[in-house]
This record gives structure tokens, C-alpha cells and sequence, in this order.
């Protein structure tokens, strides 16, 4: 009955006991028999279980009785990094209610305050708990009054509990089933029901995940993509349970997943409406915001014979993972690939990682750059999502670049540390929220291009790990941008070449062309290694030749025999540097990423 349904997700920061927490709720409900039941259930990739982070948001269906009423919970565990909150935003739309939890050890943390206020404007009912309590330095008292505080709640509706050892967690779920109100909808009404998920099942096609507003979904349906205009016919419905359970039909307020025969997954659009298409609703449900890619790069294969490999890889990955934008270009140095677009770093690290664990194809990454929006001379606007294609300087009127704000949570005492690092970013402080005498929120403002560079493991380093951020778009600024090529034996490498401020052309370049120094083996001839912006070069290294001792055999004679043989040697290697090529290694593509300020 609609009553007696509770769809509910778990919100947090990253590493804050969401999985754990899950866990417990499955096995207090008897969801998984004992013998089928592992830590981290929800969490079934293998990049997931080794980081310890969830990557992607899992939905499940549990029956738990209270007061001789047996409810159905709908609960959505959701990731906790900030690259994917496109998952939680998802999530949230099909829930009435959330649980937050906040670590009673590390208290509130970035991607707490930023899904708590995810939720909020989804007008969700708030269910908080204080997590970890089991743990000997946990502070549970400290943490609720940072709660309270910072989110204005009654400490008396915030429970202690542990998802490790299980203490109080029966608590959650009467708090869900008294709090978080049942589903709303016409149970009669034509039938509207939110895509919030879909994967690629290589047997049976797309399976679509669908949260019920009105009517009922069931076998057999003919039925219509408000958005897209896709017909098909339903020939699966079922819910999590964990595992695809098929059941009869999905009614109002229900969570589940809906097969119809879809080959391609692109038929389906995340945030589309289902109707009947004999007796469609006039009006399609409020769907989301497309994700849009904040962070390029090229992804090319080590061998060049395995393009094709990496191209079905990007398509099968897509099929599950449709949140990231992919397509072809070449490159002179690194021959044919993808430029591929991702929400933030880390997305861009789990994509590359399960690219190659997954199909066993080794994979070079270029250097991370974000997309600038140039206005030229003559007036014309070009989108420029990587360096080779910013026009010359001459044409260029202005370039706007992307800022971002960015929610630094840390402890007091590494402020100092911190804003060193934000000034060295370009950063502007704006405020500092203090949460207790030991820590504090950071407010600033900040280039997505500074902040996609490594800056969240500087933050980290800066912080001994215990600085956290969560960011959010702000809009376009102009900006003085200019592109540093990289030059190879007096050749531009595209690939090497950059975009940065141009304050930072100088100190970037010259650390480019020194990490390259040491990546590329010595040739028979020097190889000039140069940073230049248009016409100037900034910066050089050059790496030696490799010396042949010609005169080894002259044991004896006249000098003007070495001379002669040394002149020979020098005139082969005018010759050999007119026409050689420079081999230029993976590791040196790889190594550009890792070069910083000195």
C-alpha cells in the first residue's frame, strides 16, 4: 500500500560510513541470506571495494514490519566525492526523505554541508545520525553540536549509532518509517515515472531504473519516452532486492527497474519521463540538469594498432557510464585517440583506471585542461576545449575561463598552509566559517583550470590529510591566458602543450622541459628541448648527445689524425640531426602531469 512505502537514500561526506551503514540495514531486514551476505554489498565494482569509495549509486528494496505493519524501504546509497554528485542529485529526485551522516570522529566535513543543501532544496525529510560511535577517540557529542549549529537541528532528532558494530541501527529505521513521509501520486492516474538510471546488460539490453510517481508500470505495457518519443513494450519490471527480482508490476511511489528490449543505450536519457502510450500524461515530470564536462583530456593507446580496442572499450564503458563525453582526434606524436570530457579529477581517474583494467589496453593520458571560451578580433566566439586549437595570440580579443567555489573544511591549524596554496592558485579568500576552536571552513574563490591541476592532493599534502573541499560553478571570468607549446628537436608536440595564466607561462614551461630531460633517452645527436609562447621561446633544456669515442683506435700517429676523425663525427651528426626524429617515450606524456611549481 502507498502508505507504506519509504524511498530514502543515505547522504554524507566521502569515507563516512554510507556503505557500512548499508550493510547493516540489509541484514537487519534479512534482504540477503547470511551465507550470500560480504561487506560493502552495494559496492560491486572492484575499483569501489579497493579505494574504499562508492562510485556509483546503488538502489534497494527492503520489508521491514513495525507494529505489526510491514513497510517496503526503497534506499538509495549514494557516493560521497565530490567528481559524483551528478549521482546523488539523481538520487534525491526519487527519495522523500535522507538520511545525512556525519563521522563522530571527523565531524562535518564538504560534501556533508553540500548534500545537505542538495536536500533541502529537494525539500526532503532530513533524518540525521551520528556515525562511528563505536570508535575509542569518537567525539558524537562534539559532532551533533556542529550539526546543530551548522544545519540548525534539534540535537534530540539526531541518533548516535554505529553501521560497524550495528548499535542503535534499528533506530534509522524507525526513524525512517515515523519521519520521512510516503510517496504522493495518483495511484489511478495516467502513468509518469522518472529515469534516474540506466545500464547496458549485454543478454537482455538497457535496464532502465525507475521511481513510480503516478500509475502502475507492468508487463506488457506499451509504452512511451516523453523527452526522446521512444516507443517500446515493457517486458520486465521488477525491483532490487538486492539482485533483479521481477515482480508483477511497480505501483505508485515504487522504486525499481523496467526492461523493454532497448539495444542502444543512447534511446535513454537520464532524467526522462515514462508514460503510457495509449493513455500518456499531458505533462512529463521535472527532469535534471545534464552533467556537463568540466575536465578534458586525450586518452590514446601506448599501441597504436589497438585504436579500435580502445574504441569499443569507450563504448561499452559508456553504456553503463554515460557521464562523460568522448571523440576522436589525432595527435602527430601519439597518432589517433579520443578527447574525452569528465565532471571533475577523480572522474577523469576512474574512467582511465577502468579503461584499462577492464579491457587490458595501456593508455596515455595528456594533461588535464578545461574548456576557455575565446572571443576573437573580428568577433566570432570559439569554444576551445584543448590547446592546439586556441588561435594566435593576434587574433584573440579576450579569453574567459571557468571559476569555480570551493567549500575548503580543515583544521585550524593548517589555515596558514592552505592559503599559501590557494594564493599560489590564484585563488581569492572570500570568508572563514568556524565550526569549534579546531575547525574551520574556508570560502574562496578559484580557476577550475588551477583546481583540476592536482589541487586537491596539494590540499591533502598541505593538510596531512585532513583538509576536505567541495566545489560548485560559479560562471566565465577574463582572463590574461596564453598557451605554452612545447617544442621537441625545434618541432611543436600538441600533446605536451598547455594552457595557463600568464604570470605562470614561465615557471610551468621551464619545469615541462626539465621533467622531460629526464624522461627522454639520449640520442646520437642533442635534442633541443624548448617552452615557447607564439614566437618566444621561454625556456630550454637541452639533452646531450650520445659520445662515441671515434679516435679509440689511433693509438699512435700525427693529432691531426683525431682531428680528422672527430671532424668526420661532427659533420655525420649535422647530417643525422637534419634528418633523425626523436623518440619520444609514454612515460613522458605521463610525467607532464606530474610536473609542479618549484
Amino acid at each position: 500500500m502507498q502508505q507504506n512505502i519509504r524511498n530514502f537514500c543515505i547522504v554524507a561526506h566521502i569515507d563516512h560510513g554510507k556503505s557500512t551503514l548499508a550493510d547493516r540495514l540489509l541484514q537487519l531486514t534479512k534482504s540477503v541470506p547470511e551465507r550470500k551476505f560480504r561487506e560493502l554489498m552495494l559496492d560491486d565494482m572492484d575499483l569501489e571495494r579497493e579505494r574504499g569509495i562508492t562510485i556509483k549509486a546503488s538502489a534497494v528494496t527492503m520489508f521491514h514490519e513495525k507494529d505489526g505493519t510491514e513497510y517496503q524501504l526503497n534506499m538509495i546509497d549514494t557516493p560521497g566525492h565530490v567528481d559524483f554528485n551528478y549521482e546523488v542529485s539523481r538520487a534525491l529526485k526519487a527519495c522523500e526523505g535522507a538520511i545525512v551522516l556525519v563521522d563522530a570522529n571527523q565531524g562535518i566535513e564538504a560534501q556533508t554541508i553540500a548534500n545537505m543543501k542538495l536536500a533541502r532544496e529537494q525539500g526532503l525529510t532530513i533524518v540525521p545520525a551520528v556515525t562511528k560511535i563505536d570508535l575509542p577517540n569518537s567525539r558524537p557529542i562534539e559532532a551533533m553540536a556542529q550539526m546543530e549549529e551548522t544545519f540548525d537541528m534539534d540535537p534530540d532528532d539526531i541518533l548516535a549509532i554505529s553501521g560497524k558494530t550495528g548499535e542503535n541501527v534499528e533506530d534509522v529505521l524507525d526513524a525512517v518509517i515515523e519521519r520521512v513521509p510516503p510517496p504522493q501520486g495518483d495511484e489511478d492516474g495516467p502513468l509518469r515515472s522518472l529515469v534516474f538510471d540506466s545500464y547496458y546488460n549485454k543478454y537482455r539490453g538497457v535496464v532502465v531504473f525507475v521511481r513510480v510517481f503516478d500509475g502502475q508500470m507492468e508487463e506488457g505495457d506499451r509504452i512511451r519516452m516523453m523527452g526522446e518519443g521512444q516507443r517500446h513494450e515493457v517486458s520486465e519490471v521488477g525491483i532490487f532486492h538486492p539482485e533483479m527480482t521481477p515482480c508483477e508490476r511497480l505501483n505508485t511511489g515504487e522504486v525499481g527497474y523496467m526492461m523493454a528490449g532497448i539495444k542502444n543505450i543512447r534511446e535513454v536519457k537520464i532524467g526522462d519521463t515514462v508514460t503510457n502510450q495509449d493513455s500518456p500524461a499531458s505533462t512529463p515530470l521535472k527532469g535534471y540538469q545534464e552533467p556537463k564536462p568540466m575536465v578534458f583530456c586525450g586518452l590514446y593507446p601506448e599501441d597504436n594498432d589497438q585504436f579500435d580496442l580502445l574504441k569499443d572499450a569507450l563504448d561499452k564503458l559508456y553504456l553503463n557510464t554515460s557521464s562523460f563525453v568522448y571523440q576522436e582526434e589525432a595527435s602527430e606524436a601519439l597518432g589517433f585517440g579520443f578527447r574525452c570530457g569528465f565532471l571533475g579529477p577523480l572522474h577523469m581517474e576512474i574512467i582511465q583506471q577502468r579503461l584499462e583494467r577492464e579491457n587490458e589496453i595501456g593508455i596515455v593520458q595528456t594533461a588535464p585542461n578545461v574548456t576557455y571560451r575565446v572571443e576573437k578580433t573580428d568577433g566570432e566566439m570559439l569554444e576551445i576545449d584543448r590547446p592546439s586549437r586556441l588561435p594566435d595570440r593576434g587574433q584573440i580579443e579576450r579569453i574567459f575561463e571557468p571559476w569555480v567555489s570551493v567549500d575548503i573544511i580543515l583544521p585550524t591549524d593548517f589555515v596558514g598552509n592552505a592559503m599559501k596554496l590557494i594564493e599560489q592558485r590564484r585563488g581569492i579568500y572570500e570568508t572563514t566559517r568556524f565550526f569549534s576552536d579546531q575547525r574551520a571552513m574556508l570560502i574562496i574563490e578559484m580557476p577550475l583550470s588551477e583546481m583540476a591541476y592536482g589541487f586537491f592532493d596539494k590540499l591533502k599534502s598541505v593538510t596531512r590529510g585532513l583538509g576536505t573541499m567541495d566545489y560548485e560553478f560559479l560562471g566565465e571570468r577574463e582572463s590574461e591566458l596564453v598557451k605554452v607549446d612545447i617544442l621537441v628537436n625545434e618541432k611543436p608536440v600538441d600533446a605536451l602543450s598547455i594552457i595557463c595564466h600568464e604570470d605562470e607561462s614561465y615557471h610551468r614551461g621551464k619545469s615541462i622541459v626539465k621533467t622531460l630531460k629526464q624522461k627522454i633517452d639520449r640520442h646520437l645527436f642533442p635534442v633541443p628541448l624548448q617552452a615557447a609562447v607564439g614566437g618566444d621561446v621561454i625556456a630550454r633544456e637541452t639533452i646531450p648527445p650520445k659520445k662515441k669515442d671515434v679516435t679509440a683506435k689511433c693509438y699512435g700517429g700525427d693529432v691531426t689524425r683525431k682531428r680528422k676523425l672527430r671532424e668526420q663525427q661532427k659533420e655525420g651528426k649535422k647530417r643525422m640531426k637534419a634528418v633523425g626524429t626523436v623518440e619520444i617515450p609514454q612515460e613522458a606524456f605521463l610525467s607532464v602531469l606530474e610536473t609542479d611549481e618549484e
